[in-house]
């Protein structure tokens, strides 16, 4: 892979909602990439029950990156190889919290690759303190009337009391 100037990477998900395993990935991130796009996916590719429409995810991110001028927040739909050619970020950041999560993201991993050759996919491991944390287990606790306020920022902990108050 050529190296461009800068480097723009690409960190996709759902982040329904980000959580703070999220962040830690993203911000270490800045090490390997000048600039990150956190790629909020319109669609997932697990059946998933969301809470939060894109419009709301996509301001959550960026309350919660307010302080870092290097991370922007786009959202996009079809392939992410697709999305990454049209931003110039040939660099996917992805999470392993588990031996589970590998096989899934090897199999991504390689289908962009041969979709796109130039694409480079990064695997990451969270902080301990975040390697069992998902955005769906804090969505589950959070419905279910638990404190999910040591996973999440404060302005994704307003907006899942806001959301939950609503049903």
């Amino acid at each position: 892979m050529k190296r461009p100037r800068p480097v723009v990477a690409l960190y996709p998900g759902s982040f329904d909602p980000i959580t703070h395993g999220h962040e830690d990935l993203a911000r270490r991130a800045l090490t390997v990439a000048d600039r990150l796009i956190v790629a909020v996916a319109h669609t997932s590719t697990h059946d998933k029950k969301g809470l939060f429409d894109i419009d709301e995810r996509i301001r959550l991110i960026e309350d919660v990156f307010a302080d870092e001028d290097r991370i922007e927040v786009k959202s996009f739909e079809g392939l992410l190889v697709d999305f990454a050619r049209a931003q110039k970020a040939p660099l996917v950041v992805r999470g392993l919290r588990a031996v589970s999560d590998f096989e899934y993201e090897l199999q991504m991993a390689q289908m962009n690759q041969e979709l796109w050759p130039e694409i480079e996919t990064i695997f990451l491991v969270p902080d301990v303190r975040y390697s069992f944390l998902s955005a769906s287990l804090v969505r589950q606790v959070a419905q279910l009337g638990g404190d999910v306020s040591s996973f999440v920022s404060g302005p994704v902990l307003k907006g899942l009391k806001r959301k939950l108050r609503k049903r």
